[in-house]
């Protein structure tokens, strides 16, 4: 098993959490404050390791098998995605899916750091008129 943290439609709830295959959730967690966090094209989000102006973004620690994570949840992430590692804000480190560093940026990212939380982000979306 292998720490995974979560961010996006893979968290409790959310459309892609059945990916998980019942892994178990070891908690909410938050990230060290050196990311920045969008929204690419409002359908997923991706975090992004950054030297200064960064935040701690929100989201879910879970315990992931090998297999669910090489067979279920990888290939289903899309490609502005790569697997990395990250630093959370107790100075841990875990993987996570990150901003593709090869990736040519689009303009469907925006930057939500603001908002450091993807079901905030989403939340205000849905209030918006």
């Amino acid at each position: 098993m292998t720490l995974m943290f979560l961010n996006g439609g893979a968290m409790r709830g959310g459309p892609l959490n059945h990916l998980l295959k019942d892994s178990p959730l070891v908690g909410v967690v938050r990230t060290a404050p050196k990311y920045r966090f969008y929204s690419v094209g409002d359908a997923f989000p991706a975090i992004e390791a950054v030297d200064s102006g960064g935040v701690s973004v929100v989201g879910e620690l879970y315990d992931v098998p090998w297999e669910v994570l090489e067979r279920s949840l990888l290939p289903s992430e899309p490609e502005e995605l790569e697997l990395g590692v990250i630093e959370l804000e107790d100075g841990g480190g875990t993987l996570s899916m990150v901003r593709r560093r090869s990736y040519a940026e689009p303009h469907t990212y925006r930057d939500i750091s603001h908002h450091a939380d993807w079901r905030a982000y989403k939340a205000s979306l849905e209030a918006a008129p």
